[in-house]
């Protein structure tokens, strides 16, 4: 079970990927992903509800929310030593040893935590998608916008959604785990 939900969602996260690449960008001739990663050029809003939920291409080189994204950086090489390519290499290394605990969390789990187990696959779902983009671009690939008026939700992808969603089936099940104990002493 581990593995199929792992395998469909980073194949349903890529995808989706590879899709929001073809969306459009301004000034047209833009390079993408190494101007949109670069800030040189940015993706141009395509609503899917008006007011509320838009597609929108962009890269994201820090971690969760744009955190340590160097904006402004003119150069674009993924992985290179200095500046942002450093962060990159920590953030990789960071995503190769959460996949390694997750997968050995998910490997000790009871045959009656299944629950638990989907959600170690979700997390590893989404940890891996954007590892595997940080690597092949130096950045994560972000499409999804979703704003209320003048406040806009940090651009996301399938895999931040997936990483989201397993935290919280995970703390879930946690809580739900504390009271079956408690009811049990």
């Amino acid at each position: 079970m581990f593995l199929a939900i792992l395998t469909v969602a980073v194949v349903f996260d890529q995808g989706s990927k590879a899709w929001a690449r073809t969306l459009p960008v301004a000034p047209p001739g833009c390079s993408v992903p190494d101007d949109l990663i670069a800030h040189r050029c940015a993706g141009v809003p395509q609503p899917v509800i008006a007011g509320y939920w838009d597609w929108d291409l962009g890269f994201n080189r820090g971690a969760a929310f744009s955190t340590f994204d160097p904006e402004g950086r003119s150069e674009s090489a993924p992985l290179h030593l200095g500046g942002a390519g450093c962060a990159q290499l920590v953030l990789v290394l960071i995503a190769a040893i959460a996949l390694v605990a997750i997968g050995v969390s998910a490997a000790r789990t009871r045959e009656d935590q299944r629950l638990r187990r989907a959600a170690f696959a979700l997390i590893a779902a989404g940890a891996l998608g954007n590892l595997i983009d940080r690597v092949r671009d130096g950045a994560v690939t972000d499409f999804v916008l979703w704003h209320f008026h003048d406040h806009l939700w940090p651009i996301f992808n399938v895999a931040d959604a997936a990483l989201l969603i397993g935290v919280a089936v995970l703390l879930v099940d946690g809580g739900r785990e504390r009271r079956k104990i408690a009811a049990a002493a």
